[in-house]
């Protein structure tokens, strides 16, 4: 399992969550974004740079993932493109989304971009929040001990 962060939008509060775990762990963790990324020094964590541009962040992270993989996102079109590859998502926020969920996911976010268009205010999401840091963290510490646990049985 390797780890595929869309970096541009995750809060540093994720992204240093997510380091203490590459350490701790030894799992490879990829940062992915449009900007150069500092990282801590690590052979387990790595930053991307690409292009700027619309979804090439999300373009290289979908050809670079594998089945079983992890990847860290809020964005819900490549959430469903990398589910479709076989690998897991985590969102900011700490939600799961699998292939149960991201339909219903997909059918909202289309719903809020039509009501948006035709000039509905539809706000934006709740601020990132302490709270969110700390279910991010159990859920990512939940999956990770699996994985570990699994690898030692094999």
């Amino acid at each position: 399992m390797k780890i595929w962060v869309d970096a541009d939008a995750c809060p540093a509060a994720i992204k240093e969550i997510l380091f203490r775990a590459a350490r701790r762990t030894g799992i490879e963790l990829t940062l992915v974004a449009n900007q150069m990324l500092r990282t801590p020094p690590s052979p387990s964590i790595r930053a991307v740079q690409v292009p700027s541009g619309a979804d090439v962040a999300d373009r290289w992270i979908i050809a670079a993932c594998a089945a079983g993989d992890l990847v860290i996102t809020a964005d819900i079109p490549l959430a469903a493109e990398v589910i479709a590859r076989g690998a897991r998502v985590i969102d900011p926020r700490g939600e799961q989304i699998d292939a149960g969920t991201i339909g219903e996911r997909l059918a909202m976010r289309n719903f809020l971009d039509q009501l948006r268009g035709s000039g509905v205010d539809t706000g934006g999401p709740a601020a990132f929040s302490a709270a969110d840091a700390k279910a991010f963290g159990a859920r990512l510490d939940a999956l990770l001990s699996r994985e570990l646990a699994a690898r030692r049985q094999r």
